[in-house]
């Protein structure tokens, strides 16, 4: 029987890359994934100016996923998955919108602008790791914590 702690471990390591300008959300982020399977990656930027660099000078296989806050400085999270969806190489890499802002018009946005998940961005450990458990076991399903992106 598989262990629900160690999901990762099933395929190769994912790597996600984060966006988000708070140090303490990058924090709790990698609390959860190291939770979920030590062997989960994430690699940060604290704002797309950062974040685009980083993509540019990638070595080897690109992200399994990008997590995308919306409220970033400088460019913007929705103007950061525009032109992330514009670019031939990056645009099949699921985006994750990770944030607090949770309305349904906003959601239905960025959906219609290509983004696979929304995580509103829990209050606890747990839910954080139940969600990200769930999007790493249903191959590119929605989050049952979505409110229906």
């Amino acid at each position: 029987m598989m262990n629900q702690k160690n999901i990762g471990s099933i395929e190769s390591a994912k790597i996600f890359f984060m966006v988000d300008d708070d140090v303490d959300d990058h924090e709790f982020f990698l609390e959860a994934l190291n939770e979920i399977d030590p062997s989960l990656k994430c690699i940060t930027a604290i704002n797309a100016d950062e974040a685009f660099q980083k993509l540019k000078e990638w070595k080897g296989a690109y992200p399994d996923f990008i997590v995308l806050d919306l409220n970033l400085p400088g460019m913007s999270g929705k103007n950061f998955l525009i032109e992330i969806k514009k670019n031939k190489t990056l645009c099949n890499i699921p985006i994750i919108i990770y944030s607090t802002s949770a309305e349904q018009k906003i959601k239905k946005e960025l959906e219609d602008l290509g983004a696979a998940h929304f995580i509103s961005k829990p209050n606890t450990l747990q839910l954080l790791c139940d969600s990200l458990r769930h999007l790493l076991t249903a191959d590119g399903k929605k989050n049952p914590t979505d409110d229906e992106l």
